[in-house]
Formats: structure tokens, C-alpha cells, sequence
């Protein structure tokens, strides 16, 4: 498959994906449908929004204007259908991390594409992944997901470091878009299901100093 061919499958598949978690999100909190488009769109378009806004090249969605469609589409799909769900968290979880897999890659390729260095994309990478969640779970009132106990962030950025390393190596951009995305999801895949998180901080008891002695 040509490397242009692949890249707009998997942009088309990842905006579809995260519409579906954005618009499971609303669902939870049962928003009218302009909400759903609303937390639908941020969803699917705010981390390539930004990721395009820094490599100073014009956003995705803009020149693709059938993205907007497929997620507002898909929006009103889950309002009308998001009750037939016994649980809509599982699901919301599944979606994100698929979403997260791609958009992972996604981002590191465009910036690899123009010219950033390895560090650089692997950072654009997990914006790319993660700060279309973050706008969501803010628009929704909740704990933005890369700020909790979870294994999210660490896994979009596994994604791109290994697609960036894979090309440095020589690799088919193509197989190492693939081989990112795939790592990206099955360590958020085990973490969802072994319940896996990185350490927290947890809070020590200050120190007690002794009276000063006076003079």
C-alpha cells in the first residue's frame, strides 16, 4: 500500500475512532446533540489542531473537511444509539486507546515529514495522541485521563519513539507506522486489562525542626 494511501486510512480511522469515544463521553453525561458533535469534534481534532499549529502547516481537518462530517455523523449515531449499552466506560476505553495508537504515530510521522528532530517528534507524537482527550475530559468536568493513575501518555510516546527509531534505523515508514501503533496499543491494551499505572507521589509528614536557639 502507498505511504499516502496508509496515512489517510489511518488519519480517517483515528478521527472516527476518538469521535466515537468523544461522543460515548457526552453520552455519560447526557448532553443534547450539538454537545455530542461538540465533545465529538474536540475529541478527533484537537491534538492534530495543535500538532499542526506548531509545525506551522495548515490544520488536517480544514483541508479535509469530510473528517468534520464523518465525526459529527458519528456523533449522532451514539446519541441515538449510546443507550443500548449496558456500560458505555469499557467501550469509551477500547476507543481511546485505539485512537490513541494511531494519532500517536500520526503525529510523530508529520513531524518527521517536516524536518523535526527524533525528540521533537516523539513529543509532537504524544500531543498529537493525547491533547484532544485532555480538551474533552475538560469540556466534560472530569480528570483529564493523562493526569490520572494510567498508563497513557508513557504508551503514545513508546508509539512514537519506536516508528521514529524504526525509521532512523531504515525501515518502510509504512512498516514502522504500523509497528508504533501497534506497540502504542498493546501496552495501553495490558495496562487496561492488568490494571497497570505508574507510581504516584505520596505525601511525607514535614520535617520538625528543633527551636532555633536564641542568642
Amino acid at each position: 500500500m502507498p505511504l499516502d494511501t496508509l496515512l489517510a486510512a489511518l488519519s480517517w480511522a483515528a478521527v472516527a475512532v476518538l469521535a466515537v469515544a468523544g461522543a460515548l463521553t457526552a453520552s455519560r453525561k447526557q448532553l443534547d446533540p450539538v454537545g455530542f458533535i461538540l465533545v465529538a469534534c474536540v475529541t478527533a481534532f484537537g491534538g492534530g489542531s495543535l500538532r499542526d499549529l506548531l509545525l506551522g502547516k495548515p490544520v488536517f481537518w480544514l483541508e479535509t473537511p469530510g473528517t468534520v462530517a464523518l465525526a459529527s455523523a458519528l456523533a449522532l449515531l451514539v446519541f441515538f444509539t449510546a443507550h443500548r449499552l449496558e456500560r458505555r466506560f469499557t467501550p469509551l476505553l477500547w476507543a481511546d486507546a485505539v485512537g490513541l495508537a494511531l494519532f500517536a504515530v500520526l503525529g510523530a510521522e508529520a513531524a518527521h515529514h517536516k524536518g523535526a528532530s527524533p525528540w521533537a517528534c516523539i513529543l509532537l507524537g504524544m500531543v498529537t495522541a493525547t491533547f484532544g482527550r485532555a480538551l474533552r475530559d475538560v469540556l466534560c468536568q472530569e480528570l483529564p485521563l493523562i493526569l490520572r493513575r494510567e498508563i497513557y501518555a508513557t504508551a503514545a510516546a513508546l508509539g512514537a519513539g519506536i516508528f521514529i527509531g524504526l525509521t532512523e534505523l531504515g525501515l518502510p515508514r509504512g512498516t514502522a507506522l504500523l509497528a508504533g501503533a501497534a506497540a502504542c496499543f498493546s501496552l495501553r491494551a495490558t495496562a487496561i486489562l492488568r490494571g497497570w499505572s505508574l507510581p504516584t507521589y505520596n505525601a511525607r509528614p514535614g520535617r520538625n525542626y528543633p527551636d532555633r536557639p536564641r542568642n
